[in-house]
């Protein structure tokens, strides 16, 4: 096997010390530019790397973060990665991914093996089973950056970056009923998550507001799912008092009560359906589905700035912030009732 490239390589090659070259490579101010130039030029031709577990013992940094998201094949968490990424690439820092497919087992393990990775910080999404959370506290306890983000829990008194959850609940309800819809049902997933009791909560605010009476088995409880999504649509189109709109814990469940919807002849805006979270394949789908833009991408960007700030503290959690995104909702076919 080829023998890796050292920086005693490349002091060889230039008939410098050790030191010299070292210096070249980090930057070092009292380095003429020759000198780095030469450096720099002898590594790249002899396919140097830097060995990053050296440096990160040297300095106590491995300059890693540890990303745990419910899962990324939803363009909301890849989007907010992709922006954590990009919002910290040029402070030389890179991520890894943990995916805890809505298991709390998974995020412990997630936790477990970033920290066993030397990360310098985590930011994290709650799974749907996360009840407790004590396995957050081992990074609190390292005195290691944690940031929430979108799925938090209060009890954790670190940073945090949400959508105002009350409001999109509210706001969908109210569109719904700005566009003649009367009977609005909610199929949501168990709310131990404090986003979705929220949601929960401004659904019930806005029918309150607008006059229009809670219909208990108009709350459907599951996963968020296009399983979910069907199974819910189901259940309200057999009951007696049937609703004519359908808001969906996101847009996968969305989804679910749209098919569901179609087999049962009970096409959208007939019965009006809108979703959370704006998901890509929203604005394709036969209706095009109308939902709530959480804002995935300021988000991400939001973790990366709150990051970069807690680093720089004395302390990570000497300035506790906690940033709240406003919603907005994003209008298409399936709540179109008006053009009927």
């Amino acid at each position: 096997m080829k023998k890796k490239t050292t920086i005693y390589d490349i002091a060889k090659a230039l008939n410098i010390t050790v030191s010299t070259v070292s210096r070249a490579l980090s930057g070092f101010p009292a380095i003429s530019d020759a000198t780095r130039k030469a450096v720099v030029e002898m590594a790249k031709n002899l396919n140097y790397s830097p060995n990053k577990l050296a440096s990160a013992l040297k300095s106590g940094k491995t300059h890693i973060i540890g990303v745990i998201v419910p899962s990324v094949q939803a363009h909301f968490f890849a989007s907010i990665i992709h922006c954590i990424e990009d919002g910290l690439k040029n402070s030389g820092y890179s991520v890894i991914i943990y995916q805890s497919n809505e298991s709390i087992e998974n995020e412990i393990n997630g936790v477990k093996t970033l920290l066993e990775a030397q990360v310098d910080g985590i930011m994290a999404s709650m799974s749907l089973e996360t009840k407790d959370i004590s396995h957050f506290f081992e990074i609190i306890k390292q005195n290691k950056p944690l940031i929430l983000f979108d799925r938090v829990n209060t009890e954790l008194k670190v940073p945090t970056i949400t959508l105002d959850d009350f409001k999109a609940g509210y706001i969908a309800t109210k569109h719904l009923i700005d566009r003649g819809y009367k009977k609005i049902a909610f199929v949501t997933t168990v709310h131990q998550i404090k986003i979705f009791n929220d949601r929960l909560e401004g659904y019930k605010a806005a029918l309150a507001d607008h006059n229009l009476p809670l219909v208990e088995e108009h709350i459907v409880f599951g996963g968020l799912s296009i399983k979910d999504g069907r199974f819910g649509a189901g259940k309200l189109m057999r009951s007696k008092n049937k609703p004519d709109a359908i808001i969906a814990g996101d847009d996968f469940t969305a989804l679910g009560v749209i098919k569901k919807l179609k087999e049962i002849n009970e096409t959208p805006p007939e019965i009006g359906v809108i979703g959370f979270a704006n998901e890509a394949f929203s604005a394709y789908i036969t209706p095009t589905l109308s939902t709530i833009d959480q804002h995935a991408s300021q988000m991400g960007r939001e973790c990366a700035k709150m990051f970069l700030k807690m680093i720089n503290q004395e302390s990570p959690y000497s300035n506790m912030e906690h940033i709240v995104l406003d919603p907005a909702v994003v209008e298409r076919e399936s709540t179109n009732k008006k053009n009927l």
